[in-house]
């Protein structure tokens, strides 16, 4: 195990901007940098990489990260070894804590993804020994090197063969992670047995869960692990660790329904495929395979079960879906899968089927017209009325303008009358706004400002008692996750560092949206101790107006100085200037 305060170290001596720069030419621009994101495709340049948070953000993506996320998200490399690629270039030698548990502590010390870990490799020499699990393999067509690249192993055909890889069988962890179910009076076997087994990997590489497959005939024909602290099917694709590279080259991704049709097309040469894990498609999915790519292939059987699921992924896609982002339906011949497919008929015609997939466009407004027939004015009024709440999730003005002109010619309505009954969603920036004179618009809340002093100089949280608001709202219990981990980490604390101990966390995504903000507020460095003051001094005094004794009594103010509480005013006159007066 890598100790946290290497990583915060580590990250105070790395310099983001030239780590990106060996993959990404970056531009100058102020005092960031500018590129066009390596994440997904664009012409106007959104990837911003900041030499003074030492943090990228894509205002187009919202991918964002510190240099080890970039090695892991562009590099494909899990997250050991993008740390030891960025402590040799930083002159610095890996340490490695191991820690024994106490008799009472065992359960705690067991850290989830070692567990799952150690029972991929359980599997995969498992596979080794079962002469029946590589002959079902080869019958369906895999290699030795496909199989290792995708970590593929074998469940035994036993109650507790995990017994073996750890001797502690009754721990907690066994069951927390979803490898062992406890069974009545407390009897422990395992979950996986008998089966193909496939590793899923999360973005990093790290093995999260597992896929059981039966090798004949058996119910349930795939088992997954169950929901888990790291483990949740609604967000996870299988695959999208090994085909990210390949995503990248060939410049979109195809989406299939198993782990055999994932490895199969693997096997054929067609390495660009990832596949749900056992549910519909959800906007998580298609928000994460639309930061990899422009163009997403959505592969279905073409029997009526099929065209169901794709109705769903559509269903889900249309909230993420943006101007330039492309959604495809790829619907087989009845009966057959990916598999059969390109072992029938090999790659070539499986990227031609790709290449004449059906747009989403044709396969929402097909879809209603089948359902709802244009032939009178009561089939196009039902075909309008059904199509209202499809359209009205799309924020991509563009493709949204253009669906509701080819809905107009269906229905045989003025465009201007249809734009009336089906009204255009506006688009939610995703950009900061630009200062063009008095441009008005809400300061940020108490909260979020001292969030956004901290992440710029979280050094600062050593030095002045910053609250740790009690039983508060999703901002409050950041803050406080924020100020308790600044006040006890021993590294040295940087911007990025904080962001790194936060990454795939629950506050993540509120750090990041502070963080991007940060500049668009007019903080500044220069200013943020002053900042931070006065606004931990507003904290106390509104807890004390609010008769919140419990809150008040916590801490004491923090001082300001005769100079900084008159820079103080001076920078909120000013900030009442820009936002409008208000």
């Amino acid at each position: 195990m890598i100790p946290n305060e290497f990583i915060q170290t580590l990250l105070s001596r790395v310099d983001i901007v030239a780590v990106v720069d060996r993959y990404v030419p970056l531009k100058k621009a102020g005092t960031n940098f500018v590129a066009c994101c390596p994440f997904h495709s664009e012409k106007t340049p959104s990837f911003t990489v900041s030499p003074a948070k030492q943090f990228y953000h894509c205002f187009g993506c919202s991918a964002h990260g510190t240099a080890i996320s970039f090695l892991m998200e562009f590099g494909g490399k899990p997250f050991p070894d993008a740390v030891e690629e960025l402590a040799r270039d930083a002159g610095l030698e890996v340490p490695r804590t191991h820690i024994p548990p106490a008799a009472g502590d065992r359960d705690e010390a067991l850290d989830l993804s070692a567990v799952l870990l150690q029972a991929a490799k359980f599997y995969r020499l498992q596979l080794k020994e079962s002469e029946r699990a590589i002959a079902y393999l080869k019958g369906r067509g895999l290699s030795g090197p496909v199989a290792a690249r995708f970590g593929i192993g074998y469940a035994p055909d036993d109650w507790q063969p995990l017994t073996a890889a750890f001797p502690d069988y009754q721990s907690k962890v066994l069951e927390t992670a979803g490898l062992v179910i406890a069974g009545d009076a407390g009897k422990r076997y395992d979950r996986f047995r008998d089966r193909i087994m496939f590793p899923i990997h999360d973005g990093s590489g790290r093995v999260i869960g597992f896929g059981g497959r039966v090798l004949d005939k058996g119910e349930p024909k795939y088992l997954n692990s169950p929901e888990t602290p790291l483990f949740s099917k609604g967000r996870e694709l299988y695959g999208i660790f090994q085909a990210r590279p390949a995503i990248r080259t060939a410049g979109r991704v195809v989406v299939v329904e198993g782990y055999m049709d994932v490895v199969a097309l693997a096997q054929h040469g067609v390495e660009f495929a990832v596949a749900t894990l056992g549910t519909a498609t959800t906007p998580t999915h298609a928000q994460k395979l639309f930061r990899v790519t422009d163009t997403v292939i959505f592969c279905f059987d073409g029997d009526e079960a099929g065209r169901r699921a794709a109705w769903r992924a559509l269903e889900n896609t249309l909230s993420v879906l943006a101007d330039g982002k492309d959604a495809r339906f790829l619907f087989l011949p009845d009966g057959e899968d990916p598999d059969d497919y390109i072992r029938l008929r090999g790659k070539s015609a499986f990227e031609a089927l790709l290449d004449e997939a059906m747009p989403l466009s044709d396969f929402l407004l097909g879809e209603l017209a089948t359902r709802h027939p244009p032939r009178s004015a009561e089939g196009r009024a039902a075909l309008v009325n059904a199509a209202k709440p499809l359209l009205a999730q799309l924020a991509a003005p563009v493709f949204g303008a253009l669906l509701r002109q080819r809905l107009a010619e269906i229905a045989g309505l003025p465009e201007r009358e249809m734009t009336a009954l089906v009204p255009i969603q506006q688009p939610v920036s995703v950009t900061p706004p630009v200062r063009r004179g008095a441009v008005s618009r809400p300061a940020p809340s108490l909260i979020r400002g001292l969030i956004q002093c901290l992440l710029l100089q979280p050094e600062l949280a050593r030095r002045i008692p910053v609250p740790k608001p009690l039983g508060a709202n999703v901002d409050g219990a950041a803050l406080a996750a924020l100020v308790a981990f600044c006040e006890t980490s021993k590294a040295p604390l940087t911007t990025a560092g904080v962001m790194q101990h936060f990454a795939g966390g629950t506050y993540e995504e509120l750090f990041v949206a502070a963080l991007t903000a940060a500049e668009s507020e007019g903080l500044t460095a220069e200013l943020l101790e002053t900042e931070l003051v006065e606004a931990v001094n507003r904290y106390w005094l509104n807890a004390q107006k609010r008769g919140d004794n419990a809150e008040s009594r916590r801490a004491p103010p923090a001082e300001l100085s005769v100079e900084e509480t008159e820079r103080a005013r001076q920078r909120k006159l000013a900030r009442d200037r820009v936002g409008g007066g208000t």
